[in-house]
C-alpha cells in the first residue's frame, strides 16, 4: 500500500490512481528569471523522489511540468511588475521581447543544469506558459460566460464570492482570508481576495513587452491560468497528484483550484502534496532575506552538489530543514564514505528480496527517506550481507544518490602510487615515520589516500580526485 499526506484532506491517504497503474503528475516549476535557490531545489527533490517511488512500485508516471515565463508578479499574488520584466532591468537589457525570451532561456538552461547535476529526472513534457496563450484565453472565457469572473479597468478578475468553497486547501473559509496579506488590495475588485486571470496592458502594466490580443484588450495572463489549463491540456481532469513547494497552497495552489473547478465542475487533482521549506536560522530561504544560495555557490564551496541531495533525504520532506554549510559538508562526508565502501563490494548478483520489502515499506509510507537512510547505512555495515550490492542498487533507483558507478568497480591504481605505497611500507619498517607520513601526503595530492587495514595498506581514490 501507498499512502500520501493530502493537503487538501489534511491526512494521510492511500493512493489508487484514476487509471490502473498509471499516475498523472503535475509539479510546479521555475519562474525562469533568475537562478533557482537550493531552497526551491529541496521540492524538485522530494518530487523526483515521488515520481521515482511510484515508478518502483511499477506505475507509469506522466510528469508534467510548467515553466513560468510570464505574469508571475514580483508577490505571489497580483502586487508589482511581472518577474521577467523585472530581470530585464537587473540584467540591463532593453525591454522588448526578444531580451524578455533570451532571459527566459538562460535561467531556463541552467535550471536544467541543476537538475541534472542533482541526477533529478526531467519530466515527460515541459510547457512554457508563452506557448499556451489561447489555451489561458479560453478558460478565461469559460470563466466569464459561467458568471465566475468579471472585467474591470486593468484586467479580468476571478470573482471569489461565486465560489462556496473557495479557500478548502487552506482549511479556511474566504471571509477568513485576510485582505491585503495574500492578494493585493486593489479598488477595482469586488471582494479583497479577488484575483487577477489576465493583466490589462494598461497603468503599471503599460510597457509591458509581452503582450498578446485577447477579447479583454491587449495584456497577458496572471501567474494561476497557466497551470489550469496546461495541467488540464496534458492530464485532463480530474489527474492524479499536484506537488508543490508549502509556500503554494495558500495563493497559488488555492487560485488554481478555484478556476478549475470553477470552469469545468470537476477536482483539479486528486492528491496534493507539498514541500517543506528549506530554513536559515529562523526563516526561509529566500533572496529578500538575504539568504539565497545557489548549486553554483555550493559548487564553488567544492562541494559535490549530489551532498545537498544526500542532506534533503535525511529529513523528511514535510519537516522544516535547516541549513547550514557544516550540515552540508557532514552529508558529503557520509556520502563519499558510502560510495568508498561501494567501490569494494562484489559486483552486483542476487538482491535480498526481504530487504528491499522493507525499503519499499519506508518509502511507500509517505516518502519516509529518513527511515530508507538509515536502512541504507544498516546494509552497508553488515559485513557478512553477500546480497549488498544488487540490494543497494534497487534501493537507489529511488534515492538517486549515483551508486551504480561505484558499486563493485575497483579503482585501477597508477603505477606511481603502487611505488609510493611500496616505499612507505619500506620507511615503516625503518621506523622513519616523518618519511611516512611525506609519502602518505604526496600519495593524497596525487588523488589516492594511503589506508592501513587488518589485511595490509590499501589505495583509494579520494572521490573527488576524478578516479
Amino acid at each position: 500500500m501507498i499512502q500520501f499526506y493530502n493537503t487538501l484532506t489534511r491526512k494521510k491517504q492511500e493512493f489508487k490512481p484514476i487509471k490502473n497503474k498509471k499516475v498523472g503528475l503535475y509539479t510546479c516549476g521555475p519562474t525562469v528569471y533568475d537562478y533557482a535557490h537550493i531552497g526551491n531545489l529541496r521540492t524538485y527533490i522530494f518530487e523526483d523522489v515521488l515520481k521515482r517511488m511510484l515508478e518502483f512500485n511499477g506505475y507509469r508516471v506522466k510528469h508534467v511540468m510548467n515553466v513560468t515565463d510570464v505574469g508571475h508578479l514580483v508577490s505571489d499574488a497580483d502586487a508589482g511588475e511581472d518577474k521577467m520584466m523585472k530581470a530585464l532591468e537587473r540584467e540591463g537589457l532593453k525591454p522588448t521581447a526578444s531580451a524578455l525570451k533570451k532571459i527566459a532561456d538562460k535561467y531556463f538552461e541552467i535550471f536544467q543544469d541543476d537538475l541534472k547535476k542533482l541526477k533529478i529526472e526531467e519530466p515527460d513534457v515541459w510547457c512554457r506558459a508563452t506557448d499556451h496563450i489561447k489555451e489561458q484565453i479560453e478558460l478565461i472565457q469559460t470563466l466569464i460566460d459561467k458568471g465566475y469572473a468579471y472585467e474591470a479597468a486593468d484586467g479580468v478578475y476571478f470573482n471569489t464570492a461565486k465560489l462556496k468553497n473557495y479557500g478548502k486547501l487552506t482549511g479556511q473559509a474566504r471571509e477568513e482570508l485576510e485582505p491585503g496579506s495574500r492578494v493585493e488590495i486593489n479598488p477595482v475588485k469586488k471582494n479583497p481576495t479577488d484575483f487577477a486571470l489576465w493583466m490589462k496592458a494598461v497603468g503599471k502594466h503599460e510597457n509591458h513587452v509581452m503582450r498578446w490580443s485577447s477579447p479583454w484588450g491587449d495584456g497577458f495572463p496572471g501567474w494561476h491560468i497557466e497551470c489550469s489549463a496546461m495541467s488540464r491540456k496534458y492530464l485532463g481532469q480530474p489527474f492524479d497528484i499536484h506537488c508543490g513547494g508549502i509556500d503554494h497552497v495558500p495563493v497559488h495552489h488555492t487560485n488554481e483550484i478555484a478556476q478549475s473547478e470553477a470552469a469545468y465542475d470537476a477536482p483539479l487533482a486528486n492528491f496534493w502534496i507539498h514541500g517543506e521549506f528549506l530554513t536559515v536560522g529562523e526563516g526561509k530561504m529566500a533572496k529578500s532575506a538575504g539568504t539565497f544560495i545557489t548549486l553554483n555557490d555550493v559548487i564553488e564551496k567544492g562541494i559535490d552538489p549530489l551532498a545537498y541531495r544526500y542532506l534533503c533525504l535525511t529529513a523528511h520532506y514535510r519537516s522544516k530543514l535547516n541549513f547550514t554549510w557544516d550540515s552540508l559538508k557532514s552529508a558529503e562526508s557520509a556520502l563519499h564514505a558510502l560510495w568508498d565502501e561501494a567501490r569494494y563490494w562484489p559486483k552486483p548478483r542476487k538482491k535480498d528480496n526481504a530487504l528491499i520489502e522493507k525499503f519499499r515499506s519506508a518509502i511507500n509510507d509517505d516518502l519516509d527517506t529518513p527511515k530508507a537512510i538509515a536502512l541504507l547505512w544498516m546494509i552497508v555495515k553488515d559485513r557478512n550481507n553477500k546480497n549488498k550490492s544488487a540490494t543497494v542498487l534497487e534501493m537507489d533507483k529511488v534515492l538517486g544518490l549515483g551508486l551504480k558507478k561505484f558499486v563493485g568497480h575497483l579503482p585501477k591504481v597508477p603505477q606511481k602510487i603502487k611505488k609510493l605505497m611500496a616505499e612507505r611500507e619500506s620507511a615503516r619498517e625503518k621506523k622513519d615515520w616523518a618519511r611516512a607520513d611525506e609519502i602518505r601526503r604526496t600519495s593524497a595530492d596525487a588523488g589516492f589516500i594511503i589506508e592501513d587495514t587488518p589485511e595490509g595498506p590499501v589505495a583509494k581514490p579520494r572521490i573527488d580526485s576524478g578516479y
